[in-house]
C-alpha cells in the first residue's frame, strides 16, 4: 500500500519563503531537490507572492535548464500570491530552481507530498 507524507522544500527554512534572488538560469535559486530514484515521487505544491510595486515573471526550471518544456514560466502581479505548480509530480532527484525578472521581489511557498508507490 501506498503511503504519503507532506515534506518541506528543500531549499526552505524551516518552512519559511524562498527568495528569488536570481534573475538569469546560472543564478536561480534551488526550489526543490526532488526524490531520488523512479520508485517514489514528490508531489510539488508552489506558490509565488510577489512584493514588488510591479508585474514580475518568474520562471521555474523543472529540472533542466535549456529545454523551454522543463521552464514554467508566470507573471506574478504586483502584491500577489498566486499557484504555480499545481502539484506537479518530481522524481529521480531532480532539481527544481527559480529565477524572476526582477531580484528579491517573488517569495516561493510550498511543500511536496512524497509518495511511496
Amino acid at each position: 500500500m501506498a503511503t504519503i507524507s507532506k515534506v518541506l522544500l528543500s531549499g526552505s527554512t524551516n518552512g519559511k519563503g524562498i527568495q528569488v534572488t536570481g534573475t538569469a538560469t546560472g543564478a536561480a535559486v534551488t526550489v526543490h531537490d526532488a526524490v531520488s530514484g523512479t520508485t517514489d515521487l514528490d508531489e510539488v505544491w508552489l506558490y509565488a507572492s510577489n512584493s514588488h510595486t510591479g508585474s514580475v515573471t518568474l520562471t521555474i526550471e523543472w529540472g533542466g535548464t535549456t529545454a523551454v518544456a522543463d521552464h514554467i514560466k508566470a507573471v506574478i502581479n504586483s502584491n500577489e500570491t498566486v499557484l504555480v505548480a499545481p502539484g506537479l509530480l518530481a522524481q529521480n532527484g531532480i532539481d527544481i530552481k527559480a529565477f524572476a525578472s526582477v531580484a528579491d521581489k517573488i517569495s516561493l511557498f510550498g511543500y511536496a507530498n512524497r509518495m511511496d508507490i
